[in-house]
């Protein structure tokens, strides 16, 4: 029992030690490595501004693709907005417009999704022209040879052959004619979502053939203003062949040396955020090149690009190509309806992690009862109790065990004293005891082990998903995704001031807390001194560490402890064995006697 006690104290002594390793050290340090990063990358981008008299020309090339990138970027969305002419996007789920020049999209914001809880707040801005700060765009067009004139590039200027503004039920064509007489024709075309379909027609009415090469990019200029956590993957991203595997890169290892694919047909890549991604999915039947790469000529940016193998069109002759871009919101189900639609693995643009097998399972469930109660809360809840059910079978083995182990106690104390010092026949003597009595010592630690994975799985879930985003519970929790935003040490907002984000304790964090003391005080106080301690000080400890989590997995937490105590006092009640809760609030409350004179 005393082994098996410290198996149970080693592992809550682990996880302490990595959560505050992670919110005390590491979260620190990369806050502040991201603020000395984005001082570099300002300081650089000055000196290249210096160096630099020109933004560069349609001719220049960045490992064979026409450069994007301006000198500096100096203007404002709007300036840069004000430019160029542009073809207007409105869709029920997105805004904004195509940039005639490159035909680039470079404004793009998501209607559905607030900055804020508050839905009075600004809507999301996915893209923005390259020239600003902000630059984030996709441009797709092609690199050409020495038969075959100009090629439509970042400075191409396209005009409008039919459509004045793209819906979900009106594509826009464009129209672009080079020197060579090569007829470029772009059909722009959009769904409901986030899903634009680019169809390219390249007619070749010349005498001689031509050879081009197409190619398509996602390029921003600045990484997340919001620092990247361990358990989410944000940066490059790509399933790179329709049959192949998934490249995943952050940004800090891109800076230090680009990524190079292997050739590849079919698949996409682009850039992934916490909650939103740009991505590009090539022609599924074309081969193609593809890299991740890091810019620091000009305005410092980051791209994924591809270049396809090159094409010839012979005398006459037309040839067709189809690029898709996405660019939005992760919705799992529309996720997954894309890749049920032929874009190869592209659920995968979702970071499930490790235990996919269980994250995904567990989102869907938690969706199921969303779908029928509409508050991800409850769902928390409903899917606790489930999750409960199905570790039923396990968990009554663990509190059973735990229920004949105390039974057992009266007799390992008369073993002990039988055998007293002989630690072998009393080791012997006590596996005799536990066939005899047909007692696993070790079935109690299944269940613990076993729903590791599940706590993670959905940590990832709540903390992963954008339909957790801005998700409101009751009261005061309005977003399940952020921590609880109220702390003890103001009276939870009764007093007017604001406190250190180290000291917002909230109140579920403080519920949670309160269950976890409760679920460890079933079990007898254990009689070393340090181990008492420990037991005593631990709920108070999590308390702290979990207070910054979100405050979905808090409720999960402070709900599957309840029912854990529920369930134990049943199971240990049916077993015969005594509950040890309420002694042992009594002793800890119980008023020592003055000491006497």
């Amino acid at each position: 029992m005393e082994n098996k006690r410290n198996y149970f104290i080693a592992i809550a002594l682990s996880v302490v030690i990595v959560i505050a390793w992670q919110f005390l050290y590491m979260n620190p340090r990369m806050e502040a490595q991201r603020k000395a990063e984005e001082a570099q990358q300002a300081q650089q981008a000055a000196q290249n501004a210096a160096k630099t008299t020109t933004a560069g020309s349609a001719t220049a090339t960045t490992g064979n693709l026409p450069n994007a990138g301006p000198a500096q970027a100096t203007a404002t969305r709007e300036q840069a907005l004000a430019k160029s002419e542009r073809v207007q996007i409105d869709t029920p789920a997105i805004s904004g417009s195509i940039n005639l020049t490159g035909a680039r999209f470079d404004d793009l914001k998501l209607r559905d999704y607030h900055e804020t809880v508050d839905n009075s707040s600004p809507i999301i801005t996915l893209f923005s022209p390259a020239d600003t700060a902000e630059g984030y765009y996709s441009e797709l067009g092609y690199v050409g040879s020495d038969n075959s004139g100009a090629t439509p590039g970042p400075t191409t200027k396209w005009t409008v052959a039919s459509g004045d503004k793209l819906t979900a039920t009106t594509p826009v064509t464009l129209s672009y004619t080079n020197d060579n007489g090569v007829v470029f024709t772009r059909t722009i075309s959009v769904d409901e979502h986030y899903m634009l379909t680019v169809d390219d027609k390249i007619q070749n009415p010349g005498s001689a053939p031509v050879t081009l090469s197409a190619y398509g990019r996602v390029t921003r200029n600045n990484k997340p203003s919001t620092p990247s956590v361990w358990v989410i993957h944000e940066g490059f991203l790509g399933y790179i062949g329709a049959d192949g595997s998934l490249s995943e890169h952050t940004y800090a290892n891109v800076e230090k040396e680009a990524v190079t694919n292997a050739k590849a047909t079919g698949g996409w890549l682009g850039i992934t955020d916490k909650y939103w991604a740009a991505t590009i999915i090539p022609p599924q039947s074309m081969a193609y090149d593809s890299r991740f790469t890091h810019f620091t000529d000009g305005q410092p940016r980051y791209q994924a690009d591809y270049k396809g193998d090159a094409v010839t069109i012979q005398p006459g002759q037309t040839t067709e190509l189809k690029n898709m871009v996405f660019a939005g919101a992760k919705e799992v189900p529309l996720i997954d309806q894309y890749r049920d639609q032929g874009v190869p693995h592209f659920d995968l643009v979702i970071d499930w992690g490790w235990f996919y097998f269980i994250t995904k399972p567990m989102f869907m469930l938690m969706d199921f009862f969303f779908r029928h109660v509409g508050n991800f809360g409850v769902a928390i809840l409903l899917t606790t109790v489930v999750v409960k059910l199905l570790f039923f079978p396990l968990a009554s083995k663990q509190y059973a065990s735990m229920a004949n182990m105390k039974r057992m106690q009266p007799k390992m104390e008369e073993l002990k004293a039988k055998h007293g010092d002989d630690r072998m026949a009393l080791q012997q003597a006590t596996m005799a005891l536990y066939k005899e009595e047909k007692i696993n010592p070790i079935a109690g630690c299944w269940p613990v082990v076993l729903q590791i994975p599940i706590f993670f799985s959905l940590y990832k879930v709540i903390y992963t998903t954008i339909e957790m985003r801005h998700a409101p519970f009751f009261g005061w929790i309005q977003d399940l995704s952020a921590p609880d935003p109220t702390s003890l040490f103001n009276l939870f907002g009764a007093l007017p001031y604001d406190v250190p984000h180290f000291l917002m304790i909230g109140v579920w964090p403080i519920v949670m807390g309160i269950t976890m003391f409760l679920q460890m005080r079933m079990n007898p106080t254990p009689p070393d001194p340090t181990q008492a301690m420990l037991f005593t000080w631990m709920p108070l400890v999590f308390t702290y560490m979990l207070a910054s989590f979100p405050s979905g997995l808090v409720i999960y937490w402070a709900w599957n402890n309840t029912l854990s105590v529920t369930q134990q006092a049943v199971i240990m009640k049916r077993h015969g064995a005594k509950i040890e809760l309420f002694d042992n609030l009594k002793t800890l409350f119980k008023r020592k006697p003055a000491p006497t004179k």
